[in-house]
């Protein structure tokens, strides 16, 4: 019904005279022309050029749903001050002055500008809509306005702050305000599937206009190509955890996970917009120009245009708040810092989790995963990992192993550890309904499932037949889920196992869309529609937590989900999900990665350009375990300006001690006027036998000689080859130890 909405002059108007300016933010009220229904603003400064802009009603009938534990804390601000203000409009001042925001009061609207260059624009287009909590009414009743019993400061001054409304202004907003109370905006049906929607409509939505930009990213899951199309005449992106099995390509339809981030990017600078909202969420994007004089002094290469490009940007979530981080860049690489900031880094794997993993569904036995192993040594492929599927379990009961395949787990994992391997086990969410399984009937002992709207453990099923589904937004049912990883809880488990969490979208056969009901209910009292992308990232969570304290919090885990969210990136690491064995399925995975690493998860895939210098092990063993003291080669690929650069970080592999005790080495690689420098973070320390076994320099030219020289000032000459046909030099055993500093010199 949003959609429906046509730009035009918003009903919404911002009461100046509300204005409260405090050390940590700016709080004004807006309110709604066509309901009266008052809402409060609050404007955040935060530190490294963000914006955080939060809309809510001003006296909710009952609290709405605010996303918990995405942000690794709560953002540090920076005072925002009034710089100008007059009848009409208020101007906001951040302390570093480099950028400010302008308050329209009638419409409301909001610019952020830097000097007289407009970065975007906030309801601009006039589309924001804020459904209020109500009471639901008689349609032959006429529907009481909210405000009634409210103060709402600066009422007295509204015929002051703009002029009356012309009623054609309003049409599609007055139509939609009339068609409120209609059965569908309190109960939907979807197939066979009732939603009752206990609490009406209660969307959000906003657009935003970024003048100057043609090319937008993000928003990922979705199978479809990098940059993000134009969604006018067809249907929106759509950011809604589901279970798709071989899902369409070049598709804007939901996927499996959902980070709500977009990017915006040309030759100049690079926005982000990070709408932090859990709910079913579309994303409208529209190409569209605008007038180069409405703006001032904008972009310098439109110089002579009369119109500028622009791209706009129109959020709509089913319920919750409006809360919205505005990431302003200027680099690309501050918008990534400015965004992880927020949601945190990748956490950084046990080395064996970058490389190969072997799964198949499903390995019938101890004695299959036993053939398969020594098959990979006969035919001296290596490998590090190989993983167990649901039917390893007793019945689809998770933490749990069939008697009959898998009597011995305990001996299997072992003899994978003799070989420094490890393996993947699943746990899924979906818990077997049996009053035989202590999974099950400790989780309805304490009363942690998800609920139905009447108050009953919720149902549905899945693999195991009927199943009940934890409730993970409780961080009581999170810890005893992690408790549950311990080896006295975990039968048969040792420290080489490690966890896949699939079905956690959530995945519900009979449920609508394959996924739970949305007037099912969490802690709280809150329904499942307000928090549904974020089970998956609590499933992760919890098992993630799992896996470390099961060590004394010394491992680093190894957790893969399907569903995701922001912030999912701290607790391991995800996949595309079920494609279909395809080539378009295989190109398009490249994007999707791409796509995901964008917007944070970066353990997806990888990439590789010019201008690099990439230290590899070359030697074959059966797992990388085995590789610890093994020699680098380095490959410098050089790029037009006969540069490259690259880093190199090695730990123990699988420990926090890297982050407890700085043991670690991080060496920096430079090769610019024909020398290569080796050059260590002075923080970390550790010891280890690795080498410097060859260089190869990709696109040189062939020196006359090849000098290194170490840190005591001493200098040899060292062998090399010169491929005329590729413009590959190979320089054999430079013989210095990793962690040695060095420069070598090509003469």
């Amino acid at each position: 019904r949003q959609r429906n909405i046509k730009p035009e002059n918003s009903p919404y108007r911002a009461l100046l005279n509300s204005l409260d300016v405090t050390h940590e933010s700016v709080k004004l009220q807006l309110i709604n022309e066509v309901n009266k229904v008052p809402l409060l603003l609050e404007v955040y400064g935060l530190q490294g050029n963000m914006t955080r802009i939060k809309i809510n009603e001003l006296n909710p009938l009952k609290t709405r749903y605010e996303v918990r534990d995405v942000l690794v804390q709560e953002p540090p601000t920076v005072p925002l001050t009034v710089v100008g203000r007059d009848e009409d409009s208020v101007e906001l001042g951040f302390e570093n002055k480099l950028y400010k925001v302008i308050i329209t009061s009638k419409p409301f609207r909001m610019d952020i500008m830097t000097g007289n260059e407009l970065l975007l624009s906030i309801n601009s287009r006039g589309l924001m809509v804020f459904e209020h909590l109500r009471q639901r009414k008689d349609s032959e009743e006429k529907e009481e306005e909210t405000v009634e019993d409210q103060e709402v400061k600066g009422e007295n001054e509204a015929a002051d702050e703009g002029t009356p409304e012309k009623p054609e202004d309003k049409d599609s907003q007055k139509e939609s305000e009339e068609k409120e109370d209609e059965s569908a905006m309190w109960e939907e049906t979807f197939k066979t599937h009732t939603d009752s929607k206990p609490n009406g409509p209660s969307s959000v939505g906003l657009d935003f206009s970024l003048p100057g930009f043609e090319h937008v990213y993000g928003i990922p899951e979705h199978a479809d190509s990098l940059k993000l199309k134009t969604t006018d005449g067809g249907d929106p992106y759509r950011l809604y955890n589901l279970d798709v099995f071989q899902y369409e390509i070049f598709n804007p339809m939901a996927l499996y996970g959902a980070v709500p981030l977009l990017l915006a990017h040309n030759l100049r600078r690079t926005l982000g917009i990070f709408w932090l909202n859990a709910a079913e969420t579309w994303v409208d994007i529209s190409s569209n120009t605008a007038g180069k004089t409405l703006f001032g002094k904008m972009l310098d290469y439109v110089q002579g245009a009369n119109e500028i490009p622009q791209t706009d940007v129109r959020w709509i979530s089913e319920s919750g708040i409006i809360d919205v981080f505005l990431l302003l860049g200027p680099s690309p690489f501050d918008v990534f810092r400015q965004y992880t900031s927020l949601t945190g880094t990748q956490a950084l794997p046990p080395l064996f989790a970058i490389s190969y993993h072997q799964c198949r569904w499903n390995y019938n036995d101890d004695e299959d995963v036993q053939t398969v192993d020594a098959g990979f040594d006969e035919h001296d492929i290596p490998y590090d990992v190989i993983w167990l599927d649901i039917e390893h379990t007793d019945g689809k009961r998770y933490f749990t192993w069939d008697p009959n395949k898998f009597p011995n787990p305990k001996e299997m994992l072992q003899n994978l550890a003799a070989k420094k391997r490890k393996m993947v086990s699943i746990v899924d969410p979906h818990i077997k309904i049996d009053s035989g399984y202590k999974i099950h009937t400790t989780i309805q002992s304490r009363n942690f499932y998800v609920k139905t709207k009447d108050g009953n453990d919720y149902e549905g099923w899945c693999w195991p037949g009927s199943a009940g589904y934890p409730d993970f937004t409780n961080p009581e049912m999170r810890s005893w889920w992690a408790s549950m990883f311990a080896y006295d809880q975990y039968e048969g488990s040792m420290d080489n196992l490690y966890t896949w969490n699939d079905m956690n979208e959530p995945s519900v056969f009979n449920g609508p869309e394959v996924t739970m009901h949305k007037d099912a209910v969490h802690m709280g009292g809150f329904e499942h529609r307000d928090v549904h992308n974020l089970y998956a990232l609590y499933v992760q969570m919890a098992t993630s937590d799992g896996q470390i304290q099961r060590s004394g919090g010394t491992e680093r885990p190894f957790v893969l989900t399907r569903g995701f969210f922001a912030g999912s990136q701290r607790y391991g690491a995800v996949w595309t999900g079920d494609n279909s064995a395809e080539w378009d399925h295989l190109k398009v995975s490249v994007p999707m990665c791409l796509s995901l690493a964008l917007a944070g998860i970066s353990f997806c895939g990888v990439y590789q350009r010019g201008g690099t210098i990439i230290a590899r092990k070359e030697r074959v063993r059966r797992s990388s375990s085995c590789m610890a003291d093994d020699p680098y080669t380095l490959y410098v690929a050089l790029n037009a300006q006969n540069t490259a650069q690259g880093d190199l970080f090695i730990d123990d592999g699988h420990t926090f001690n890297f982050e407890k005790r700085k043991e670690y080495i991080y060496r920096k690689f430079v090769f610019v006027n024909n020398s290569l420098t080796s050059s260590a973070d002075p923080v970390g320390h550790y010891k280890t036998a690795a080498w410097i076994e060859r260089i190869l320099v990709l696109g040189a030219r062939r020196p006359a000689t090849v000098t290194i020289k170490l840190s005591d000032g001493t200098e040899s000459n060292l062998n090399f080859e010169y491929n005329v046909e590729t413009l590959v030099l190979t320089i054999r055993k430079p013989a210095v130890n990793v962690n040695a500093e060095w420069s070598l010199y090509l003469r």
